[in-house]
C-alpha cells in the first residue's frame, strides 16, 4: 500500500522527521525522504515539495536547524539536523502517539455483538 503525501497529515510526517533526524544525524531533504522510504519498505513515498514544507515547518519551530554542506555525490545541499527543543517535542508527541495506538488497539480489540 503506497501512502500518497496528500494523505499524510502534517504532524506526522513532522514526527517521522525528527525521529529520522534523531536517529540518522544530521540529513539533507532528499536523504530525510529516503530514508522514509527504506524505513517504510517503500510503502511511504512522499514528494519533495512535502518534505521541505514540513522542514520549513520545523526550523520556524526551532525544532531542527540547517547548515550548508556538500552531499555524498559532492552537491552542495542544506543539511537538517534536530536540536535540544526538537529533541524535547519528539519524546513528548512520541508518547503521545504511543497512548493514542494503545487507546486504539484496546478500542479495535472489544468483541463484536453477535
Amino acid at each position: 500500500m503506497t501512502v500518497a503525501s496528500s494523505e499524510i497529515l502534517h504532524g506526522m510526517l513532522d514526527l517521522m522527521i525528527l525521529k529520522s533526524l534523531d536517529a540518522m544525524g544530521p540529513l539533507h531533504g532528499h536523504g530525510i525522504a529516503k530514508r522514509l522510504e527504506q524505513v517504510s519498505d517503500g510503502s511511504l513515498q512522499v514528494n519533495p515539495g512535502t518534505i521541505y514544507a514540513s522542514l520549513l515547518r520545523l526550523l520556524q519551530r526551532r525544532w531542527i536547524a540547517a547548515a550548508w554542506g556538500t552531499s555524498e555525490n559532492n552537491r552542495r545541499a542544506k543539511f537538517y539536523r534536530i536540536t535540544p527543543t526538537g529533541q524535547k517535542q519528539l519524546a513528548a508527541e512520541a508518547r503521545q502517539w504511543t497512548e493514542a495506538a494503545g487507546l486504539m488497539n484496546r478500542l479495535l480489540d472489544l468483541p463484536e455483538r453477535s
